[in-house]
């Protein structure tokens, strides 16, 4: 079985996605103890945000691609054919101006390539990338999921859940830490219930003795 692992978070160590994501790799690994692990940290190796260069090849506008061409494509063929070659996807996703991180944004554009993770047919579209598991960890400063204001404002699990399923991955597992900026004790129990949902997630009981590290 392989892993990819993925962080997006900007703050480093300081990063509460970042600490669930490892938590969730490791929780999985114990359940699952001959799975490979493939790391991608998106903070650090960004590719591009998504380009009339990046498109040029996919769509032949023209007969000869430009050398700008090629190096945005064999990035585009890099990150899509590692994330084809997972069996399990876990991504840490916080919360950023109501949305996901632009870096992490700019990874999931590079897969939508129509013939590697949909196509198009007379019904409309068809994902092509089944059989996965993906597994997000979501931090957010505030709380979003318990009202319909909340829930309006967010578009984060919301767009990760259509993307993912748009390329035809209906298993699609959600950690949830919320209101980690709302002071001490809540960001404590916001920590206690993404442990819940890891060991929901991994089908492994969730180690209630790492440190939490901080938002």
């Amino acid at each position: 079985m392989k892993l990819l692992h993925i962080d997006s978070s900007i703050l480093g160590t300081s990063s509460v996605s970042r600490q669930l994501t490892a938590e969730v790799v490791a929780d999985w690994r114990r359940a699952h103890p001959h799975t490979t692990v493939d790391y991608l940290d998106l903070a650090v190796e960004t590719p591009n945000h998504f380009s009339a260069d990046a498109l040029g090849i996919k769509v032949g506008i023209q007969a000869e691609p430009t050398d700008a061409q090629r190096r945005e494509n064999e990035v585009s063929e890099k990150l899509v054919s590692q994330f084809l070659a997972a069996d399990v996807i876990v991504i840490g996703a916080p919360l950023y101006n109501f949305t996901v991180p632009t870096q992490l944004k700019a990874w999931i554009d590079r897969l939508a390539q129509a013939g590697r993770t949909f196509k198009y047919t007379d019904k409309g579209a068809v994902g092509l990338a089944t059989g996965k598991t993906v597994i997000v960890a979501l931090a957010r400063g505030g709380i979003y999921s318990t009202s319909e204001g909340g829930q309006a404002m967010e578009h984060q699990e919301s767009y990760l859940k259509v993307i993912f399923g748009f390329f035809g991955i209906t298993d699609v597992r959600f950690v949830r830490a919320e209101g980690v900026a709302m002071g001490e004790a809540a960001k404590a129990a916001a920590l206690s219930v993404a442990r819940a949902d890891i060991a929901t997630a991994t089908g492994h009981a969730a180690n209630q003795d790492v440190a939490s590290l901080a938002a």
